[in-house]
Parts: C-alpha cells; sequence; structure tokens
C-alpha cells in the first residue's frame, strides 16, 4: 500500500531526505495507482522484474508480496540504504537484489544473463525516462513487457507517429520493438511532490519479431533527425560512401522520394534500413 502524504513526508524527514528535482523524485502517494500498475502488467507468476528508481519501495513491496524476484537500480544513497533495512528480509533472501547505480549506465541493472524473460513495472524518474529507454533499447535483452509511470509528454514522444511534431529516433527504436498495450491518466496529486506536469501509466508489449537497431544505426537515424525537416536525398549527402550507397537503395526499395523528410518516413520503412545496418 502506498504511503500517505503525511506519512511519507513524516518518513523522509526520518530519513533526512529531501526530494531531489534534479534526479526526479515524485514519490507516489495513491495505493490505486500501485493497484493499478500490477493490473496493467498482468504478469504471469514468478517472472523476474526490473524496477528503475523503487524510491521509497511502494511498488517494490508489492511486486515482492506477489512473488516477483525484482531486480532494482536506485541511485540515490540515502534511498538505497532504506531500501535494504526496510526489504531485509528480502535482500538476504535474494528475491530483492538492490543496485545502487546509474540507471543511464546500467539499464537492466543486475539482472543476470541467463534470465531470458522479464519485465520492467516502475515508477520511472522522469529527468531520464528517455536516456534510460535508449539504453535499454541497446541491450542485449529486451524485456516482454513494460508498464512505466511517465510523463505524458514523454510518452506522446515515445508513441508518436510519422509526420506529427513529436515523431523523433527514440518513437522509432522504440515501436520497432514494442507497441501500445494502453495507457492511464494520472493526476499530479498522485506524487509527493506534486509534479507541474501530467503524467500517464504506459503498458508496452514487445513486438513477436522485433528489430533492435544496432548502435551504427540508432546513430544514423539520431544524425539524420537532428535536421528532420530537410529533405532525406539532401541529408544522405553528407554521410560516408557507404551509408550514402546503402541509403540510396533503401529509398529505391522502400519507394521513397529523396524529397521526402525524415519526420514523414514510417517507422515500418525505418526498420527495413536498419536491417541491413550490422
Amino acid at each position: 500500500m502506498a504511503l500517505s502524504p503525511s506519512e511519507t513526508t513524516r518518513l523522509l524527514r526520518q530519513l533526512e531526505h529531501r526530494p531531489n528535482k534534479k534526479l526526479g523524485q515524485n514519490f507516489l502517494i495513491d495505493g490505486n495507482l500501485v493497484e493499478k500498475s500490477i493490473s496493467m502488467a498482468d504478469l504471469p507468476s514468478g517472472i523476474p522484474v526490473l524496477e528503475i528508481g523503487p524510491g521509497l519501495g511502494t511498488l517494490t513491496q508489492k511486486l515482492l508480496s506477489l512473488g516477483h524476484a525484482v531486480f532494482a537500480v536506485e541511485i540515490d544513497r540515502r534511498l538505497e540504504k532504506h531500501l535494504r533495512e526496510e526489504l531485509a528480509p528480502f535482500v538476504d533472501s535474494n528475491q530483492l537484489n538492490l543496485l545502487r547505480a546509474d540507471a543511464v549506465k546500467y539499464p537492466t541493472g543486475n539482472l543476470p544473463e541467463d534470465i531470458d524473460l522479464y519485465a520492467v513495472v516502475a515508477n520511472l524518474p522522469y529527468a531520464i525516462s528517455s536516456a534510460w529507454m535508449e539504453g535499454l533499447l541497446g541491450s542485449a535483452k529486451l524485456p516482454t513487457r513494460m508498464v512505466m509511470m511517465l510523463q505524458k509528454e514523454a510518452a506522446d514522444r515515445m508513441l508518436a507517429h510519422a509526420g506529427t511534431k513529436e515523431f523523433n529516433a527514440l518513437s522509432i527504436f522504440l515501436q520497432s520493438c514494442f507497441q501500445s498495450g494502453g495507457a492511464h491518466s494520472v493526476p499530479g496529486q498522485c506524487f509527493y511532490p506534486a509534479p507541474s506536469v501530467d503524467s500517464v501509466l504506459l503498458r508496452m508489449d514487445r513486438l513477436p519479431n522485433p528489430v533492435a537497431f544496432s548502435q551504427e544505426a540508432r546513430k544514423l537515424v539520431r544524425r539524420i533527425f537532428t535536421q528532420r525537416r530537410k529533405q532525406i536525398g539532401s541529408l544522405i549527402k553528407n554521410e560516408s560512401d557507404e551509408n550514402r550507397k546503402l541509403m540510396q537503395d533503401w529509398l529505391l526499395e522502400e519507394n521513397l522520394c529523396p524529397t521526402i523528410r525524415p519526420e514523414k518516413i514510417e517507422v515500418a520503412q525505418w526498420r527495413t534500413l536498419a536491417r541491413q545496418i550490422p
């Protein structure tokens, strides 16, 4: 059950901890949203769960009570110490694996290499949501499902379609691997302190045949999208001979006019390009 606003402030005072805006620390104070996260995730019994930014452990405790092994990444020293003490029995039994680290640098935390099937359930720190997602998409293994609390603006960018102003490189990388499984709007008063932005609880399901962009493919697409409103034919001229030939062939294969802008090219067509770049 989530802590009430008064319980949250009391605990934070006890820990001598002030919410860090730079780290995006907004603590969940609505127990209904914990249940909603679990319901939206609809996880198989016992599937390992990756949690980013467990904070005071509200969601963590619920996941542990349901029998999931939880691999959590928390950058804040005080909060990580609190979690180790508060959830000591789970730490001692290895049901809870805590890593104090920057989740952008360690997007899957201490998740063992031999785990093939896992899910993400997290109240993501808004300050790192996009950077963490890029890191996750570049990791060796993709989760089968993700249920994430996000800033609505970030969620809109992740789900954006070609031709919209929100469409960007991350939209392409994410939608090449996952599809939306539903969203739930979340008002600011569900957090302490209340964020000044709208939030959304978003579910993403891995595609049957995901296309994970290689590091080189991601670099290329990000480079192209720095000038997303220029004609693709013009942008290609700035690439290496190898990339220029590859992309010219891709335009012909996809029947794309060289005057089209990158922001107008569909995700499925970018996926075709990614398959050709090791």
